[in-house]
């Protein structure tokens, strides 16, 4: 299994915002969870402009697919995305481990 982030920009006004579409959101994010491919994901703080979720899985498709459905990003709260493959290499569960 590799890692992939999936990195979003938000809008200014994303904290005004997102009240309406959270529940969604975290919906669509424990199943993910559920299923294996989400590890951890929340919004970056001071300032709030956008969130980094942690995803695995055999291709960057987990975290895109994700996005596209997210109802932060199809309602305009996610200003721009994109999904980096993260290579990990110490820590428990990381991809390609290197031992010293």
């Amino acid at each position: 299994m590799k890692h992939f982030l999936l990195m979003y920009d938000t809008v200014p006004e994303y904290l005004e915002r997102r009240g309406e579409f959270r529940s969604a959101h975290l919906t669509l994010a424990r199943a993910a969870q559920e299923r294996g491919e989400l590890v951890l994901g929340g919004a970056l703080a001071d300032p709030v402009d956008g969130a980094i979720l942690l995803f695995k899985g055999e291709s960057a498709d987990v975290a895109r697919t994700f996005a596209e459905s997210d109802p932060y990003v199809r309602n305009g709260l996610v200003r721009s995305w994109r999904v980096r493959e993260w290579t990990t290499v110490v820590g428990d569960g990381a991809a390609t481990p290197v031992v010293p």
